[in-house]
């Protein structure tokens, strides 16, 4: 059809009255708007039904453009812009009643999967609220879509509930898969990101709490989908955002302890701790918050229901727990959130305490080696004085922390892997503990050690690290001492300089000076800066000394 005869096809209908506008006339308006839309003419076609000529023709027939519009889009047609404006643009001008009967028309041959998909792909783009005060507010809506979502599907759980499995059908099978899929996809989001509280039963609490029930009455088993569950079987295909699924619901489980009746009570918390630490690491390598503190809140959980000191070393061999212990280093390390790292710190010492001195040996080795952060590597050489002070009680004693496997340790503890151009300031906390550290170990009874050569080894360890302590000590205090000469010096022209521009200066110099004043707040801050680092070279020193003290007096008690 050319454009003549489409022009006059289009006048006849401009000018035919609605009431005797015919089927074929619905039907010829479609195919154009179909032609348009695979023939790359949707900017034409936008063009008309936006002329004021024709909105009559629109208001009467417009629908009908609706599927081929819908199907432009799906196919990815060229004009995809000017479809979706056409389709807005209907939606505001077609009558209410005949455009909903046009969509359900278009949804009736729709797989019910792929409905589910659209609703869930659309509810996911909405912010979930966060506070308590978001929630209630429900800004865009997501709360109240959800409620609906689960008071629709409540039915449809019921159902499957009275069937109970029996004479199941393909049907049945195929709804049993949606239902599981649209429970992970809610467990991903909006669970997931969601602040879930036990004490505030809010709607997405409510909401969490029916996708628990649904799970058991679905026949999914809670174990058996975070344990045992293959990523193969799984209704999402993407596997990273399975795990995300399944961190929420092991977080539900154990920590909120939503339906945890239904969990099997034969797992041993070791083996849950084992299983769940997949899911800890995966939470604890987020940025969001929201993550990091279920993913905390889980990793608590799971190590408080294991005994003090049962955790074996070959654990830490395995993948899971190195990384879920290495994302735990660096929230502690790089996040800016105080009550996160604080939390985190707690969460780093209960690991420790579960460990037995095999793993907590080797467990400190590795954060000397990799911790690469002077407060972590602080935190961990005062943990290894706790435990030689465990050591030496009686019934306590064990050669990772008394005899010879300790002093592999130690040697990690006592030494400076840049040698005399270590950064004292910036090794501080590290250097402190490792002094208070050798000071505690010289006090104590050398007849606490089984050998001796082990006694022999330590005083060389130490000797070897004082010596290079001095050695930084003394380069430390040279540098710094003449930055604080050359800083004062330079203070001391800047004021001599004010004061004789001061002398014979205009109001603008006087301002000028003011400024320079106010810059000179850096210098002055330097200055402290460097004072304090001075004082604490003579704080560690003091500590030498009192080391060598202590070394002495003990080389002149007979053995």
């Amino acid at each position: 059809m050319n454009e003549d005869q489409v022009n006059d096809m289009i006048q006849t209908w401009r000018d035919t009255p609605e009431k005797d506008l015919t089927p074929d006339d619905f039907q010829w308006f479609k195919n154009l708007g179909c032609a348009c839309v695979t023939g790359g003419d949707c900017a034409q076609l936008l063009k008309c039904i936006q002329d004021e000529k024709n909105q009559e023709i629109v208001k009467s027939m417009g629908c009908v453009l609706l599927e081929p519009l819908i199907n432009g889009i799906v196919k990815k047609e060229k004009g995809l812009y000017h479809c979706q404006a056409a389709i807005t643009y209907l939606t505001q001008t077609c009558r209410a009643d005949e455009l909903l009967q046009s969509l359900l028309g278009l949804i009736e041959d729709i797989h019910p999967g792929a409905i589910s998909e659209t609703i869930m792909r659309q509810l996911s783009r909405l912010p979930v609220p966060y506070t308590q005060q978001q929630e209630e507010a429900d800004e865009f809506g997501l709360c109240r879509c959800y409620s609906a979502l689960a008071e629709f599907t409540k039915s449809i759980v019921e159902e499957m509930k009275r069937k109970d499995g029996d004479c199941d059908t393909a049907e049945d099978e195929e709804l049993r898969t949606e239902l599981l899929k649209f429970c992970l996809r809610s467990l991903r989001d909006p669970l997931l990101e969601a602040e879930l509280n036990r004490d505030r039963k809010s709607s997405l609490w409510l909401f969490a709490m029916e996708i628990m029930v649904t799970l058991p009455v679905i026949q999914v088993s809670l174990s058996e989908l975070l344990f045992f569950n293959s990523p193969k079987k799984s209704p999402l295909a993407d596997n990273s955002q399975l795990n995300e699924a399944r961190a929420c619901l092991a977080y539900l489980l154990f920590v909120q302890r939503i339906n945890i009746d239904s969990f099997p009570a034969v797992y041993s918390p070791v083996f849950i701790l084992r299983c769940n630490v997949e899911y800890i690491s995966q939470l604890l390598s987020s940025k969001k918050e929201s993550h990091l503190l279920k993913g905390l809140a889980l990793f608590t959980k799971s190590l408080q229901s294991v005994q003090d000191n049962a955790l074996p070393v070959s654990l830490l061999e395995l993948k899971s727990f190195y990384s879920a212990i290495q994302n735990l280093r660096q929230l502690l390390t790089e996040c800016p959130l105080q009550h996160l790292r604080t939390s985190g710190l707690q969460v780093l010492q209960l690991f420790i305490n579960k460990l037995d001195p095999e793993a907590k040996h080797k467990f400190f080795r590795c954060m000397l080696k990799t911790g690469n952060h002077a407060g972590v590597e602080s935190y961990v050489v005062k943990n290894i004085k706790n435990q030689v002070e465990v050591s030496m009680e009686p019934g306590n004693h064990n050669k990772w922390f008394l005899g010879e496997e300790f002093l592999s340790l130690l040697g990690l503890v006592l030494c400076f892997p840049q040698g005399a151009e270590t950064d004292l300031l910036h090794s501080m906390d590290r250097i402190m503990e490792s002094l208070n550290l050798l000071r505690f170990l010289l006090i104590k009874d050398k007849v606490l050690w089984s050998q001796t050569d082990v006694w022999e080894e330590l005083v060389r360890i130490k000797d070897e690290y004082l010596k290079m302590l001095r050695v930084c000590i003394s380069m430390s205090r040279a540098y710094y001492s003449a930055e604080l000469k050359a800083l004062r010096e330079d203070l001391k022209l800047k004021v001599k300089e004010a004061r004789e521009s001061a002398r014979s200066s205009t109001l603008v110099k006087r301002i000028t000076v003011k400024h320079q004043d106010v810059s000179n707040m850096s210098p002055e801050v330097k200055h402290q800066v460097l004072q304090s680092a001075l004082v604490t070279f003579d704080l560690m020193e003091s500590l030498i000394f009192r080391i060598e003290e202590i070394a002495e007096e003990k080389r002149k008690i007979p053995n």
